[in-house]
């Protein structure tokens, strides 16, 4: 480890070469907010016609993941769940075979801690180093480099790369090992599951009793019990727009992993089970692709106001 580290010391975060692998909505906007900074980009997705639209900010795209390594200095990994990262990481043309000296990966997916504890170590017995990296903050407030990130694992290589994350977020915590910051992000994101289910429900009550469901907003948000949600969300709820800046299917795949690794860890979480399978339903039921706030939609459905 030491000799990695001492021989991975970049001028400053522009002379770092990175790569992409992921081009969702959150690849894109970070993928977006570093070449609009300067930054040259090698970046790799399944679907081609997901990185056309970057193309004229000057990306260059490659064909495989190990096209991405072997080209870059720091690989950002931004996928569905730990299966993915497992495929791009070690499957055909992964990124092990574009292994070379000094070859650092940040997975920015959400992913479970145990896997990627996991994962971590397989890349470690190939000679590369990962961390974790996820975020907080949609991706407006990537493209203005003003994520929150949480870091796991070696303090040092993230030292290393501190000047490229210092582009895509406005503030960043360590938290320890490996699977230190999927923990985090998964404990944040069932924070954001439970106040979108509270909200929903409050304006689905409003609205059954008869009551404008603005002033409902109105009131909430001039007491000690408003959020971020309540404030910005919840007035395009209300006018029901639910475009996505976070799926409700991937918000449900979050709630998954949460209580799979709450099994594993023997905790008891009756709440977030609860929240799963609402969200699940939802999902099932049409409204995968709303934004994670669409479980609105789906409440007022069950609870007959809406067909």
């Amino acid at each position: 480890m030491e000799k990695y580290i001492s021989s991975v010391i970049p001028l400053n975060g522009m002379s770092v070469r990175i790569g992409i692998i992921g081009m969702g909505i959150m690849g894109k906007a970070v993928a977006t907010r570093l070449l609009n900074t300067g930054h040259k980009l090698t970046v790799y997705n399944r679907t081609r016609e997901k990185i056309e639209s970057l193309e004229s900010l000057g990306v260059t795209r490659v064909e495989t993941p190990k096209d991405v390594a072997e080209s870059s200095d720091l690989v950002i990994t931004v996928v569905k769940d730990a299966m993915a990262v497992e495929a791009v990481a070690f499957g055909n043309n992964g990124i092990v075979y574009g292994k070379h000296d000094n070859l650092t990966v940040a997975d920015m997916s959400t992913i479970n801690p145990i896997a990627s504890r996991s994962i971590a170590k397989r890349f470690m017995e190939n000679g590369i180093i990962m961390m974790d990296t996820p975020v907080m903050g949609g991706p407006k407030v990537a493209e203005k480099g003003e994520l929150v990130l949480m870091i796991g694992g070696s303090r040092e290589i993230y030292e290393v790369y501190k000047n490229v994350f210092d582009f895509i977020g406005s503030k960043t915590f360590y938290l320890g090992d490996n699977g230190a910051a999927h923990a985090m992000k998964l404990a944040l994101n069932l924070q954001i599951a439970m106040i979108a289910l509270a909200l929903s429900e409050g304006i689905t009550f409003t609205k059954g009793v008869g009551l404008d469901p603005e002033l409902f907003l109105q009131i909430l948000n001039s007491t000690y019990f408003k959020t971020g949600m309540s404030q910005n969300k919840g007035p395009k709820m209300i006018k029901d727009d639910f475009e996505a800046t976070f799926t409700l299917k991937m918000m449900t795949k979050d709630l998954d992993i949460i209580n799979e690794t709450a099994k594993a860890l023997n905790l008891s979480f009756s709440m977030a089970s609860l929240a799963d399978k609402l969200y699940r339903d939802a999902t099932n039921n049409g409204f995968a692709e709303l934004d994670y706030t669409g479980i609105l939609a789906f409440i007022e459905k069950t609870s007959g106001l809406k067909k």
